[in-house]
């Protein structure tokens, strides 16, 4: 998979967040940023592979997800390890 693939699939992922008045309130809760900043926040590395973090663990988010974007689930699986800091590897110290 293609850098740019996995960025869309993050942001259609991030979409459907924000276009779900159930889902948005606990992602704003759980990465602590305010809905003003989700713009600003999405340029920082990493910001991508959290939103998909986020689906990942939730299974009833990622059923959703795919079956509204037609992707299937390890389609999903595979963007988060394409993006910056999406892949275990990323979070072990030297």
């Amino acid at each position: 998979m293609s850098p740019e693939r996995a960025e869309s699939i993050a942001i259609q992922a991030l979409s459907f967040i924000a276009s779900d008045p159930e889902l948005l309130p606990r992602f704003l809760a759980i990465t602590g940023i305010e809905a003003s900043q989700i713009r600003q926040a999405a340029q920082e590395p990493g910001f991508l592979a959290g939103v998909l973090q986020f689906v990942l663990a939730h299974e009833p988010t990622l059923i959703a997800l795919s079956e509204a974007s037609g992707m299937e689930p390890q389609e999903i699986t595979a963007a988060l390890k394409v993006l910056p800091f999406g892949e275990e590897k990323w979070d072990i110290q030297p």
